[in-house]
């Protein structure tokens, strides 16, 4: 890292990052600009940034985005999260922590069959509604959901980006997920309601007044546009298939979103440039901008360093790996995008798999990673895809969460949950195994 460009690379990161964290420059500004920077000092290059798979602009990612905003766009104008909104209201009595632990169960087992940035952009409208009805603020009961959304896509191979790639990487199933990462998904999910109910309590104010107007309402007649709704629900029962079918079909997820916006757009009477405005188009371009800044420091073997240095410091210790595994990925994941971090982590966890006579396959130390990575997603509001979409909705509905809004919460999620993860991580496969 002697090069100059580590080093310059380091400074626009850090500077970028800065800018983020102070609000004094939208974070979008901030990371187009900290990625042009990264191209202008040449620490990564066009090639590098638009076109390399390991180190460029992950456009299955900025794609998924896409097609699933598309088709939330055309199911927004159906009524379809208003009915949801006021069922789940019905559901919980109108009691705000009810409602808040719905949210936060079917979020969390949503984002296991899912990934964790779709189940957020089919949640959150809903969430803003159920919050609009009761005169709630916004910002706990999003915090919340994206939350789970992190700890329950750990549960599944396809829930959390980071987990596609440790199953490439290391040869692992879809049912290797379920069994080995599934039950401490669901423990984790429990304990985040028991600390949302502490983090948040003094949003629990009951308001019977407005508790009743919506136990009132018929949500049947929130649906306004009935072939719409059938259209949509169709078209994204199809795209889910695609996703859960991906071993066998071979489609991408993202070629599966567009796919299935493309079919809704063509069937349905909506205008295109409706659906386009429905698009969180700022939030796709913070997205490019973070991939190519992370990239660059990919280029110039920052993270690489970094990544060695966490292995050099196991010190062939295969409890001692996986616990700094474990922690080093959830601190790394919350100060860059857990989907690059795991990119670059995976190769080397890899190597000290084998190292420790794993070979191929099923090894404590891809379980190691896969829990850092994903739970410490949550640390930050730039730590996972989910955390930054949702950024991205509140601050389009009016209902803005800053960076240190989300953090404060998210840090003390994440030191909890990460601990449990690292005492699961123990129990199973050192002390009982």
């Amino acid at each position: 890292m002697s090069d100059w460009h580590s080093w310059a690379a380091i400074a626009v990161f850090v500077s970028a990052y800065v800018a983020i964290i102070s609000e004094r420059v939208h974070r979008t500004a901030a990371a187009l600009a900290g990625a042009g920077a990264m191209l202008a000092i040449s620490a990564t290059d066009d090639k590098a940034a638009f076109f390399d798979e390991h180190s460029g602009i992950d456009w299955n990612v900025i794609f998924l985005l896409l097609g699933m905003m598309a088709i939330v766009g055309v199911l927004r104008q159906t009524g379809l999260f208003e009915y949801l909104a006021i069922w789940a209201v019905k559901r919980a009595r109108g009691k705000p922590f009810r409602v808040m632990t719905m949210l936060i169960v079917i979020t969390a087992s949503a984002s296991a069959l899912l990934d964790n940035v779709t189940t957020v952009l089919l949640i959150a409208p809903v969430t803003l509604l159920v919050c609009e009805r009761l005169a709630l603020p916004a910002a706990p009961f999003l915090i919340a959901e994206v939350m789970a959304s992190n700890v329950g896509g750990t549960a599944t191979l396809v829930g959390d980006p980071p987990n596609i790639i440790i199953a490439s990487r290391g040869g692992l199933t879809f049912n290797d997920f379920l069994v080995h990462l599934a039950p401490i998904a669901v423990l984790l999910t429990a304990v985040l309601v028991m600390l949302c109910r502490v983090m948040f309590r003094k949003v629990f104010v009951y308001d019977e007044k407005r508790a009743a107007e919506v136990m009132a309402l018929e949500e049947r007649e929130a649906i306004r546009d009935h072939r719409l709704l059938y259209q949509g629900l169709g078209v994204l029962a199809l795209v889910v298939f695609g996703f859960v079918a991906h071993p066998v079909l071979h489609y991408a997820p993202s070629v599966v979103a567009l796919i299935g916006a493309g079919i809704l757009i063509a069937i349905s009477t909506v205008e295109t440039g409706e659906v386009l405005k429905e698009v969180e188009w700022p939030t796709l371009a913070f997205f490019a901008g973070l991939f190519v800044m992370v990239g660059a420091l990919i280029e110039t073997g920052v993270i690489g360093e970094i990544s060695r240095a966490l292995a050099d410091a196991t010190g062939g210790s295969e409890l001692g790996a996986a616990m700094l595994l474990v922690f080093g990925s959830a601190v790394l994941s919350g100060i860059v995008d857990n989907i690059p971090y795991v990119a670059t982590m995976a190769p080397i966890t890899a190597d000290l798999a084998h190292g420790f006579g794993g070979g191929d396959g099923v090894h404590v130390l891809w379980w190691a990673l896969a829990l850092g990575a994903d739970l410490g997603g949550n640390a930050t509001a730039i730590g996972a895809s989910a955390n930054v979409v949702v950024l991205g909705i509140a601050e389009r509905n009016q209902q803005p969460i800053s960076f240190w809004q989300f953090t404060k919460y998210g840090l003390v999620v994440t030191a909890v949950t990460v601990t449990i993860a690292a005492g699961y991580v123990w129990l199973r496969y050192f002390a009982l195994g």
